[in-house]
Order: C-alpha cells, then structure tokens, then sequence
C-alpha cells in the first residue's frame, strides 16, 4: 500500500502545528503573566461552565469514527479519542482551586454519538466532576434552556467554550445571543491561554453583560449587532408542509438557519411554491424560537422562458476555484450525494459562505505534484468579481464510484482530488468538464444538491444544447495536464 503522501500529510500538519504553537508562545505568555498579576482580584467567576465536546474538550469529532460504527466498537479514551492537554490541566486545576468552590460544571453537545460520549465521559473519569449533562442533537439553545432549569443560573452567570462560531452548524452565535458569554476555540482547549484569557474576559465582560458577546480564538472580543426588528430579509422557499401549512425560507447566503414561516404569515390569497423569493421580517414566536413575519413575495422582472431551472450543489474556498479552474477534476464525499445522478448531468457550481479548514494540506498535495507558489494561488483564486455565495460555474459530471482508501492514496488520484487519502471521501464522483459562467449569480446556498432558476444568458454557450459533446475535454484530464483548461 502506498501511504508516502498520507504519512507526509500528517507529518506536514504536525511541523504546522508545532509552528503555530511557537508562534502563539508569546501571546501564551502575556496573557499568563497578565492572569499572574491580576489573579488575587479575580473574584467574579462564572457561577456556571459550560463546554462542548467534541474538538473542545477532546478529539477527533466522533462522528469521524467510522470504522468504530461499522464494526460496532466503542472508542477507546486516550487511544481513539484524546483530551486536550490544556482541557485536562484546566479541569485538573480547578479541581484544585478553592475559588471555583461554588462554580458548578456542565458539558453541552450535539452529537448524534450520544451513547459514545457518555462512555466517554465515564473513561475519562469526567462524570464525577460534571454538575449537569446535557447531549443530544438539535438545538444548542434547548441545551442552556434546560441548564437554566435545572440549576436556577442565570445565562449571564454562565461561560460557554465551543469549536463552532457560526452558520449553520454554529454555537457560540446562538447561545451568546441569549446573554451567555461565549469562548470560541476553533482548534479546541489546546493551550492554558485560552482558558486564563476567558477567565479575564468574563470579570470585565460581567461590569456589562452585553448579549451577543463572543471572546475569539485570537483572544479579542467581538459583540454582534442586536437584531433589528424593521431589517428586512430575503430568501428563498426551500421546504413547503402545504398539509401541516409551514415552510422554511434558505436565506442570507452566510450558512445561517433555515427561517421558519407559517401560512398565517403569508400575504392574504397568494398562492406560494418551492423556490420562491420572498422578503420578512424576522420576530420571536411563542415557542422562543425565530420565524419569519411580514412576509412579501418578491415578483420576478425575468420572463419565465428566459430562465433554466438547475441542479446546484455548493462548496468551499479554495477548493471550489480548484475544481473551477480545472486542477479538481474528481469531487469525493462520504455521502451518495451524487449516486442518484447519471453520467452527462451538468449542475451549477456554487462558492460557499466558508473557507474549507484542511489545515492547507492541500497545498502540499499540489506542490507534491509539481506546482509552485504562484501557480498555486492562481489556481485558488477566482476571477474577479466571482465570489462567496455566487453560482460560479457550470461542470458536467462524469461516474460516480466507490473507493478504498489504499486507491485514494495513490499519489495521481490525491493530485485529482486536491486531498490527501486519509481526508477524501470514500466516494468519488468524476468531474467531465467545467466552465466558468458569463458572469456570477446570488444563489443562496444550501446543504447536498438543490435546485435554484437562472437566467439562460448567463450559461456558456453550447451547455443547454441537447447535442453537445458531454465528452468535452475527457482525453486531457486522462493526461492529468488540466489545471488551466477552465474558461476565464
């Protein structure tokens, strides 16, 4: 089996990891000695601490234990799944610390490995020191409404530490938004900065307790812009119950939420259908939670004849301009996202609201293949005036297959995937041919492959035509010399 590029992978991640932390010495070292000189007036603390699970307290996401599922294993502590040295030391510590007498301790997760992570908890000896559980998926904000319950503290009395920032998948945005301030660690309790910085932060955050107020990974605050009630939104209708009268608006074009709308809503006899865009504002229902209000239809200046209806299915910087301009001509997931679609399907492209968190490895996949700096950061851009939260380009798919992980790290297939073995996907779905578009077009973005209207004059020329060759620059991606074959 041929893993030379899979061990340079994580070797390439463990030499970035280790420069990072070099890096971050300094700042560790300020805040420590800052925390050091202020720590006897230290007398606010939080009456209540909250930490997500996964890629916070431990590694790696237990939803990537695949292998465990399949073979219907339970993961190992300290074998498969890791605590952070700075979570332990922390946890350690405050075991220790008279002044958290009166704190009281929670963990608050989504996941789906619900079983899993109490075992965890269990293996790493965590149970006895926890005051409240709150795991299972849906939504982070029900976590804290039954912690509230359940201890009688108030959310500004509380700290909250997670992975997750925002969109669509984001905690810190939500829950900080109820008034808890919220410590966002992208790549976990890694170091001791992250906790004494947060600890500083609550005793000046609490002279105010602004909601919406987030510590970031880089140690400043930031307080998000409460909601206006009048601000108008404009989304699109992805989901419709016509039985049970409610629907979801996609909108926003920045992996938020889905809005929920009711009928009652809705303006008096218009008639309402997937796809629509429509224009609300945004109140707090009974249940506590967002949905949409003042809702209008929004009428189309384009003639119906002038627009294609399409397939769109979206990804992330940088691979998204990988894929445009050429260099990705295979695009791997774990799902069957595109097993239902025959050889020949074209779909448009869609650049998401986010920049994809490799750790840049793909980078040392491309440069292993040959290709320099330079080359590199051209086949990473897009074009001017394309961008996040634009349809960007049309592709043509090829055959979906599925694939073992010796295949994927043969070095030809990591140069077509832009990924390491260990990190493609299991299923890889061949890309015939790509085009940029005439010019860029707002799509909101949405999870798997939807379908959104535009204006035919914006499809190159040829693509519509039932007649054209779906074969259309095949034989050059055979010689694998693809990387500026995309239209600009």
């Amino acid at each position: 089996m041929n893993y030379g590029l899979c061990s340079l992978a994580l070797f390439s991640t463990l030499l970035r990891a280790s420069a990072f932390s070099r890096s971050s010495v300094w700042r560790s070292s300020s805040v420590a000695s800052t925390y050091a000189s202020t720590s006897t007036s230290l007398n606010s603390v939080p009456s209540l601490i909250v930490f997500d699970l996964d890629n916070t307290l431990w590694t790696p996401e237990l939803y990537q234990l695949r292998k465990l599922a399949r073979n219907n294993q339970l993961p190992v502590a300290h074998k498969d799944v890791k605590l952070f040295p700075a979570a332990k030391e922390m946890i350690m510590k405050m075991k220790k610390d008279e002044k958290y007498a009166n704190t009281k301790f929670a963990v608050a997760s989504r996941t789906k490995s619900v079983d899993w992570a109490h075992d965890l908890l269990n293996q790493f000896e965590l149970k006895e020191w926890l005051d409240y559980v709150e795991i299972f998926p849906g939504d982070k904000k029900k976590h804290f409404n039954n912690l509230k319950r359940s201890s009688g503290i108030d959310f500004e009395e509380m700290l909250f530490f997670d992975d997750a920032r925002d969109g669509k998948f984001g905690n810190c945005e939500p829950v900080s938004a109820m008034g808890v301030l919220s410590v966002h660690c992208p790549n976990g309790i890694y170091e001791e900065s992250i906790w004494v910085n947060a600890m500083s932060q609550y005793k000046e955050w609490y002279a105010h307790k602004t909601p919406g107020t987030i510590v970031e990974w880089d140690g400043s605050v930031t307080t998000m812009k409460p909601t206006d009630p009048n601000e108008r939104f404009r989304g699109n209708v992805q989901f419709i119950n016509r039985e049970k009268r409610f629907g979801f608006i996609q909108y926003g074009g920045r992996g938020t939420k889905d809005m929920f709308f009711h009928f009652n809503d809705l303006p008096y006899g218009d008639d309402i259908n997937e796809g629509d865009e429509l224009s609300f504002t945004v109140v707090t229902a009974r249940n506590g939670k967002d949905a949409a209000a003042n809702i209008e239809i929004s009428k189309s200046d384009t003639d119906a004849s002038d627009l294609v209806n399409m397939h769109v299915f979206s990804m992330n910087l940088p691979f998204v301009a990988l894929l445009s301009n050429g260099y990705k001509t295979l695009e791997t997931r774990n799902g069957t996202m595109f097993v239902p679609y025959k050889s020949g399907t074209k779909m448009l492209l869609h650049a998401g609201q986010r920049i994809y968190p490799d750790g840049d490895r793909h980078i040392d996949v491309m440069k292993s293949g040959g290709l320099d700096d330079d080359e590199i950061k051209a086949l990473k851009s897009l074009p001017p005036g394309f961008g996040k939260g634009m349809a960007v380009a049309i592709v043509e798919l090829g055959e979906t297959f599925e694939t073992t992980l010796e295949e994927r790290c043969v070095p030809d297939f990591q140069q077509k995937v832009a990924a390491f073995g260990a990190d493609a996907g299991m299923r890889a779905t061949v890309i015939r041919r790509v085009e940029y578009l005439k010019r860029p077009v707002k799509v909101s973005g949405r999870g798997g492959v939807f379908k959104a209207n535009i204006d035919k004059s914006v499809i190159p020329d040829g693509w519509l035509d039932d007649d054209a060759d779906s074969d259309g620059g095949s034989s050059d991606k055979k010689t694998g010399k693809v990387y500026y074959s995309a239209t600009f």
